[in-house]
């Protein structure tokens, strides 16, 4: 896939990015705000995307949620609505031409706060959690007067929440204002499902019981299981197995139990369906990837 040469802003996107990143997802003076850059193509990762405005200046990334593919490139931004696990993996980098990138961590207050002084759209089914889009110059510029803070950093704490707030409102009034919109709204199928989510990671090594959760969040089972589908890309059942799995690799990486133990930890009850479905999503058995992964140090999500 050709990616097209950055524009002048979003050259200097890169700049600032590189002049002030200090280390893999580093994380920076400004509230909520990360720095990310990877000088090599990444093997994949498995994590669990929190809300996010995730804008790419330079190179390309790979996610699976579920079923779906998504890439996405310079000059495009991701937005995640709910906590999503997610297989990311950096398709385009090098030491010349390094993936670069900027993360801001939503902060769900501020948007509910901004959304009293916005006209109410007409609610309708729940968006998809995870969208690619284009960034747009408004956004674009926003951000890069967020990030020219880090030269004055003395500003910060005075301009950094007005340009963090602008840059919210270009989102809540953009392409994918919807998405954003439920994440604010109390009453939205959307918050229900964080919420169902919530309760599913906290419990994820319990039995699943779709009926339990589903009046848990008022919804009828099947209403509550079509809407999480529908925000997800997965089943409530595949959502749990994600985040079991993903929680199992963590605990065997470091090192603090033998497989078949970290496998029972996290609601498995045989040794032999836990490495099974281990090595169907990471492509290895759970001692085999640990050692890979410990040895190539891969287990980095940039």
């Amino acid at each position: 896939m050709l990616l097209s040469t950055p524009t002048k802003p979003n050259q200097e996107l890169c700049d600032v990015i590189a002049r002030h990143w200090q280390g893999n997802q580093a994380a920076t003076a400004l509230p909520r705000v990360r720095l990310v850059r990877s000088d090599t193509p990444t093997l994949p990762v498995a994590v669990v995307y929190q809300p996010i405005l995730y804008i790419v200046a330079q190179g390309a990334k790979r996610a699976l949620l579920g079923a779906s593919v998504v890439e996405y490139s310079a000059g495009q931004c991701l937005l995640v609505s709910v906590d999503l696990p997610v297989t990311g993996a950096v398709i385009q980098a090098s030491p010349e031409a390094p993936y670069l990138a900027f993360a801001l961590a939503l902060d769900t207050a501020v948007l509910a706060d901004m959304l009293l002084a916005l006209p109410s759209p007409p609610t309708g089914a729940p968006s998809p959690g995870l969208a690619v889009s284009p960034v747009t110059p408004d956004v674009l510029d926003a951000v890069l007067r967020l990030l020219r803070l880090l030269d004055t950093p003395a500003h910060i704490p005075m301009l950094a929440p007005l340009v963090e707030r602008e840059i919210l409102y270009r989102l809540l009034t953009g392409a994918q204002a919807p998405m954003l919109r439920q994440i604010a709204m109390a009453h939205s199928q959307l918050v229900h499902i964080g919420r169902a989510i919530g309760w599913i990671r906290s419990h994820f090594a319990e039995p699943l019981r779709i009926d339990t959760v589903a009046q848990q969040v008022h919804m009828t089972a099947s209403t509550f299981h079509r809407h999480f589908k529908a925000v997800t890309a997965m089943s409530p059942l595949q959502y749990q197995k994600q985040i079991r799995l993903q929680e199992a690799r963590r605990l065997l990486l470091a090192g603090q139990a033998d497989a078949a133990s970290i496998g029972f930890a996290v609601g498995y009850e045989s040794p032999s369906q836990f490495s099974r479905e281990y090595a169907r999503m990471f492509g290895q058995s759970p001692l085999r990837d640990a050692v890979r992964l410990r040895t190539e140090g891969a287990l980095v999500e940039v």
